[in-house]
């Protein structure tokens, strides 16, 4: 008989973006060691993915195990200390006693991704050995424009388990960098996440993108409008709808003002301020 994984509804919320709901819903009985630190990473993560990075500095001493210390590291980076965390990142990754440490690695990943430096984050997480590395190389991969790399992670992940939310979401991922005939394949996925667990702002977003390339636009702008009462911060619902709002036709400059100021570093503001930069330019050059 198969022994219960007690951490199945834990994980699935943090995967699906239900963060409020991994945390309220924390108290497992009965773990072992391990699973106790893998349920506190998880929480921990929730709260960084919330924001809360100070609570997770404050609440992470020296003492915590590795996996602790090493969210503690991306609350530390995320908060704004890159330098910091860098430093320390490196420091840890050279200990040969817990480089291996697969929380350790998939943190140095997620970092590394952050810092677009794909090259560096692939030395820590590309050998792989948990379904959160292999699902963060298939990221990695679609950041690089490696789908065929990208495919391969997917499978590997699908011999171990197909039907892991994980798996469903890699799926996903790749069927929108792939496109084409893929996006239905991708809006399937997360329109069956959505009948099957809390409808979350990532899996409303998930939908919305598949709506855009399919050409739905007022459907799109429904799920984003949905997914902003969710949480009105959120950058990529912001980004979607900015994107969004050209194609129906509507002014975009509140959801873009909201995102320079909540999320200045987004691939999207930096865009738009290099492309008004350039118009300047071009309009002093004619002056």
């Amino acid at each position: 008989m198969a022994t219960p994984d007690l951490l199945f509804n834990l994980r699935n919320n943090f995967y699906l973006g239900a963060y409020q709901a991994a945390i309220n819903n924390s108290d497992v009985p009965n773990l072992s060691h391990d699973d106790a630190i893998e349920r506190d990473s998880l929480v921990y993560r929730s709260y960084i993915a919330l924001g809360s990075h100070q609570l997770v500095i404050s609440e992470i001493d020296s003492n915590a195990p590795t996996a602790l210390q090493a969210v503690k590291l991306l609350a530390v980076y995320l908060s704004g200390d890159k330098e910091g965390a860098k430093s320390s990142l490196q420091e840890w990754l050279s200990d040969a006693a817990i480089a291996n440490n697969p929380f350790l690695r998939l943190i140095a990943g997620i970092i590394y991704m952050h810092e677009q430096d794909y090259n560096e984050a692939l030395k820590h997480t590309n050998a792989g050995g948990t379904m959160d590395l292999l699902a963060l190389n298939v990221q990695i991969y679609i950041k690089m424009h490696r789908s065929d790399y990208a495919e391969k992670q997917l499978k590997l992940m699908q011999q171990i388990d197909e039907d892991h939310t994980l798996t469903q979401l890699a799926n996903a991922w790749l069927n929108l960098a792939v496109g084409g005939s893929k996006i239905q394949e991708a809006y399937l996925i997360f329109q069956d996440f959505s009948e099957k667990y809390q409808m979350t702002g990532m899996v409303l977003n998930g939908k919305a993108v598949c709506c855009m390339h399919m050409g739905h636009f007022d459907e799109a702008e429904s799920l984003l409008l949905e997914a902003l009462n969710k949480d009105a911060k959120d950058a990529e619902t912001l980004a979607n709808l900015v994107v969004c709002s050209l194609h129906v036709g509507k002014p975009p400059a509140r959801y873009l003002t909201q995102l320079r100021l909540l999320h200045p570093e987004h691939l999207l503001v930096k865009r738009a301020s290099a492309a008004e930069e350039n118009f300047d330019r071009a309009l002093q050059s004619v002056a």
